[in-house]
């Protein structure tokens, strides 16, 4: 019997039948994340990031529609990464409450001291930079920031219950305040290379929310 053949659709393979598709579009967000908490996206070139990831030029927009929507994948991988980083510390049982945020201090430090200050946080990043970025970022940006302050909520939660902190506390405005202080910390830790002003500004949140 004779059989028909099967006529192909003309442009790149299904996504599903290009084993190399996601390794390939994994390796352009590590290396956009890498530059993006060094630079910033204004001042980071797809170029540059091709060239790292030795993807060919016409190859970017395989993977991404424009820059605009790797951008937007960045933002999504950095605030999944950083939350997992997060939890880590924050839901180490062998830690008291509060310990567990100066853990993830700790661990922050540890991070920029290995490259030397010269990365601090994407989200934050792109944040001082929202007038020059498009848009559709703010409300994706604003939902990272407020997934990581219902983290840190949780555990000022648990602080309070444990008589930790005062029953005055609000734990959704600590933790608010919290980011609004660490995203400033990290920007001086860059300035003055030095972990200088993560452990101050550590040390004084505790001090606020124990009420010394």
């Amino acid at each position: 019997m004779n059989t028909v053949p099967v006529k192909r659709k003309r442009g790149r393979p299904p996504k599903s039948q290009n084993t190399g598709y996601q390794d390939t579009r994994q390796a352009l967000i590590g290396v956009g994340l890498a530059a993006l908490t060094e630079k910033g996206y204004s001042y980071t070139g797809l170029d540059e990031i091709l060239r790292q990831a030795k993807v060919p030029k016409g190859s970017f927009y395989h993977y991404f529609d424009n820059k605009e929507a790797f951008g937007k994948a960045l933002i999504e991988a950095y605030g999944r990464f950083f939350a997992n980083k997060l939890e880590r510390s924050l839901t180490d049982n062998t830690l008291p409450p509060l310990e567990r945020i100066r853990a993830f201090v700790e661990g922050a430090k540890a991070g920029m001291e290995k490259f030397d200050f010269r990365r601090g946080c994407l989200i934050g990043n792109m944040g001082q930079e929202m007038a020059a970025l498009p848009e559709s970022f703010r409300n994706l940006l604003r939902e990272v920031f407020r997934d990581w302050e219902a983290r840190i909520a949780r555990v000022l939660e648990e602080a309070r219950q444990a008589g930790d902190i005062s029953e005055d506390v609000v734990p959704e405005q600590m933790a608010q305040f919290f980011w609004i202080g660490w995203e400033g910390a990290v920007l001086r830790a860059k300035l003055d290379q030095s972990p200088q002003p993560l452990e101050q500004f550590a040390d004084g949140f505790m001090a606020l929310v124990r009420g010394g």
